[in-house]
């Protein structure tokens, strides 16, 4: 019984947590709310999905010994000038989307899709993404081992991603609400910034991965 009321706290603290990190605009919060005004509020959970799917990856090569690989100074360099380039590359396309897009249909399954394969990019090319779980991401998964062994790691995971998809779903329920009655001029200034600020994110990226070799 006391092991269950540890889990239960130690997941409710995992939420506070990554809530906490959550909310901090980046990446991730722009391509939810570009795409959130395109598709609706669908797009909000399949980016969570992407990224869920890029921390799954990495948990297992955590565990797998390599944890020392992904915080070090040359992954680091690597990952922050290729994915400054790929979120340049993001914030290019989300400038050029001027237009109000219309739901995908059954078949495009690239575009429908594309949250998803966003949340994953978004999550991949940014170095903090690594740097966090390195270190936060580490020592709250070996507190969890700690606790209740494999259940402490599974309750750290829980509040983590409940927090992501809480907060993510919640923007993009109220960015696809508002989408509906925006007119064009409105739609295509949010576009515009929303990859400015990925370009920028991008071109920091690249530059501070040039200090650290």
């Amino acid at each position: 019984m006391v092991h269950v009321i540890e889990v239960i706290l130690f997941a409710a603290t995992s939420f506070a947590v990554g809530l906490s990190g959550a909310v901090v605009p980046g990446p991730m919060l722009t391509v939810t709310i570009s795409d959130s005004m395109k598709k609706g509020f669908i797009a909000g959970p399949m980016v969570v999905s992407g990224h869920i799917i890029a921390e799954i990856i990495l948990i297992i090569l955590i565990f797998a010994g390599l944890g020392w690989l992904i915080g070090s100074p040359r992954a680091s360099f690597i990952i922050g000038t290729l994915g400054g380039i790929m979120l340049i590359l993001m914030g290019y396309n989300i400038t050029r989307s001027s237009q109000p897009v219309p739901e995908v249909s059954e078949d495009e399954e690239v575009t429908r899709y594309g949250p998803m394969l966003k949340g994953f990019m978004t999550s991949v090319s940014n170095p903090y993404f690594f740097i966090w779980w390195a270190t936060v991401g580490c020592a709250f998964m070996y507190k969890g081992l700690e606790l209740a062994g494999a259940v402490g790691v599974l309750g750290f995971v829980a509040g983590h991603w409940a927090s992501d998809l809480g907060w993510f779903s919640t923007v993009s329920f109220l960015t696809s609400r508002g989408s509906g009655i925006m007119n064009e001029k409105h739609y295509k200034t949010i576009m515009i910034i929303c990859g400015a600020f990925l370009i920028v994110l991008g071109c920091y990226f690249i530059l501070n991965a040039q200090k650290i070799i």
